[in-house]
């Protein structure tokens, strides 16, 4: 755990020194993002905070290469390069895009590059739980490749949509890091299942980048992460939650709890990344009825309506904060509970009685107004 925790410090510290600079980068090329319509800022601010969230990364992980335990993750496992390399990738096609903005076609090309690049060096999902019994499926490369890359445009297009408030697209992400490290850590070390070491890693990094972000992008922000940070933090998700899902031979494992079924490994991860999933799923499922591309942006997101419904920036964004912990950290405590359908309860009440109070609150906004 000490290394796992230096590896995060030294990420958000680095981030966080490198954040400035990155800001000034930004003013230098005219890097930065005017007033529209549909943006909720009042003032032009600067972007590229994925060039420091990316310093950040490779600082994390060049320590972690250094360290007892950690430096065998990278030496036995593919994964800590292979998303060194595609973060590379990916971040300077955000940096490209948010400095001369690229048509949606051209950017989900790069995207596709960029995910194939982790993909083909060694971040695929190889294994899938048969639901019809407790055995594992060993996925050959024809299915594993596109799956993989799919899963990861998915997650990088999802990171893409929330990142519409100061501090959203950053919090949510540190908070299905953390979720996923939980899960990841509890099953490497307590369970013994070795092959989830490197998805903790990546989760911890992630953390660290995201956090260290976080108090220049809290509103009102100093500096936005773009598309070169939303792009990346995406893609970061994507790597540790195929590492823990597709790439752990978990065969009938359901935890403490034998009456959790052997799908609690993948079922975990969309519980830890629900908050992003349903955001894009709305915002695809809208635009395509309105006839619109589903990369056509609007001001319809989640947090969007929040703030229509009289909602302050930062009380839109803590609330959002809430349904990720709420989501995320409850699958996971359910995952390893001998006794999970209380947690599930829980989970489920709280998020009822979350959101009668969010509609509560928004009538009277409504009659305020």
């Amino acid at each position: 755990m000490r290394e796992y925790l230096l590896v995060f410090a030294v990420s958000a510290a680095v981030t966080f020194l490198c954040t400035p600079v990155a800001r000034g980068f930004a003013i230098w090329i005219g890097a930065v993002a005017g007033v529209r319509d549909r943006d909720v800022h009042a003032v032009p601010t600067p972007r590229l905070g994925g060039l420091a969230m990316l310093a950040g990364l490779v600082a994390g992980l060049e320590v972690a290469d250094n360290l007892p335990f950690l430096s065998s993750v990278s030496r036995d496992w593919a994964e800590p390069h292979a998303v060194g390399a595609a973060a590379i990738v990916i971040c300077l096609l955000g940096v490209v895009d948010d400095r001369w903005p690229l048509d949606p076609l051209t950017k989900l090309a790069g995207q596709v590059a960029a995910a194939g690049v982790m993909v083909l060096l060694g971040v695929q999902w190889s294994f899938a739980v048969n639901p019809d019994s407790d055995t594992t499926v060993s996925l050959g490369p024809e299915t594993a490749v596109p799956l993989s890359i799919l899963a990861t445009i998915v997650l990088v297009n999802a990171m893409n949509f929330i990142d519409g408030l100061d501090g959203l697209a950053a919090g949510v992400a540190a908070i299905a890091a953390g979720a996923t490290f939980y899960f990841a850590y509890e099953v490497a070390v307590i369970n013994h299942f070795s092959r989830a070491a490197p998805a903790a890693l990546l989760a911890a990094v992630t953390a660290g980048v995201c956090l260290g972000f976080l108090p220049h992008n809290f509103n009102p922000a100093r500096l936005f992460m773009g598309d070169s940070g939303s792009m990346l933090v995406g893609l970061l998700s994507a790597a540790s939650m195929i590492s823990v899902t597709g790439q752990v031979a978990y065969g009938g494992y359901a935890g403490p709890s034998r009456s959790l079924p052997s799908l609690i490994p993948l079922a975990v991860p969309l519980a830890v990344l629900a908050v992003p999933f349903i955001d894009l799923g709305l915002a695809v499922v809208r635009r395509t009825r309105a006839g619109r591309s589903p990369f056509a942006a609007d001001k319809m997101h989640l947090h969007h309506r929040m703030l229509e419904i009289g909602k302050s920036h930062v009380r839109a964004v803590l609330i959002m904060y809430f349904w990720a912990a709420l989501l995320g950290f409850g699958g996971v405590a359910a995952s390893f509970s001998r006794q999970p359908l209380p947690i599930l309860a829980s989970v489920v009440g709280l998020g009822l009685i979350g959101l009668l109070a969010l509609l509560l609150s928004g009538q009277r906004s409504v009659r305020r107004v």
